[in-house]
């Protein structure tokens, strides 16, 4: 697709959604030249740039009952609640290979969201040689509480969804003046405030993060109805369940996963299908 963005949204392991979404675009042959990865979303994006059909399936199902992938332990031991060494490391360079050299060499261009520690705003880091790069997903991925600041340049990151969960505007302002976005909450979703005094008690000395993080849910609600905009103007195709997706950010069970990922699949196929002069352009 020309002058097309792709907007993946996280919601951790809801994003196996995703996973479905991008391989069936592997299927369709759909390519965007600009992406934009919010954590779990940037995760998947991965294997979608390097062309590795199945490959953020099995990333996911092959090992959420590893506690070296996902578990109370990790988090105990190590501060993050998904191991980044096994997963970032072990897995694409042992277990499940990357193809880094496809990455490098697509005509796409992956941009992990991240959230300044220190300033609360979102930056969109664009991906080079995964070798490297790939501490930039990580940060994008690393849940507050669940995970330990990435720290990068002298500065501390943490999940991209807390400074921006829909990066539409940002793809926008980008020049993209089409976008496909893949959401992984329900039709009709809007995000509630959040009551928790933890991020506050955590990360007190960030008020800026804190900030973002206590008024996410008017930025996330007000991406959403521009999103809507969009779509309703023909500039834009959303894809997301129609049903409220009951799996939460740390399941487990991989049949639940498994039947997100096919659901992911078939409402791709159904927006590709039902959309197909904006996808052929």
């Amino acid at each position: 697709m020309t002058n097309a963005g792709l907007i993946l949204e996280g919601g951790g392991m809801r994003g196996i959604y995703t996973a479905g979404v991008l391989d069936l675009f592997l299927d369709a042959g759909l390519t965007f030249p600009s992406i934009y990865g919010v954590s779990a979303g940037a995760c998947h994006a991965c294997s979608f740039v390097s062309g590795q059909r199945g490959r953020a399936r099995g990333t996911v199902l092959n090992y959420i009952g590893d506690r070296r992938y996902a578990s109370i332990y990790n988090l105990l031991t190590t501060g993050d609640y998904f191991g980044a060494r096994f997963v970032y490391r072990t897995v694409p360079d042992e277990l499940l290979p990357y193809d880094y050299g496809a990455f490098v060499n697509s005509p796409q261009t992956l941009y992990s969201v991240v959230t300044n520690v220190e300033t609360g705003l979102a930056e969109y880091v664009p991906l080079g040689d995964l070798r490297q790069d790939m501490v930039w997903v990580q940060a994008s991925a690393s849940l507050p509480l669940l995970s330990r600041t990435v720290k990068l340049g002298g500065k501390k990151y943490l999940d991209g969804g807390i400074a921006d969960s829909i990066p539409l505007a940002k793809s926008v302002a980008d020049g993209n003046t089409r976008n496909v976005l893949v959401l992984t909450r329900h039709d009709g979703y809007r995000k509630a405030q959040s009551k928790s005094k933890l991020i506050r008690l955590r990360y007190g000395k960030y008020p800026e993060f804190v900030r973002a993080a206590e008024e996410r849910h008017t930025a996330y609600n007000a991406a959403l109805a521009f999103a809507e905009e969009q779509s309703a103007a023909g500039r834009a195709v959303i894809i997301r369940p129609k049903a409220e997706v009951t799996l939460g950010r740390l399941e487990k069970d991989p049949e639940k996963l498994n039947a997100l990922y096919d659901l992911g699949y078939a409402d791709a196929k159904a927006a590709v299908e039902g959309n197909a002069a904006f996808f052929a352009e």
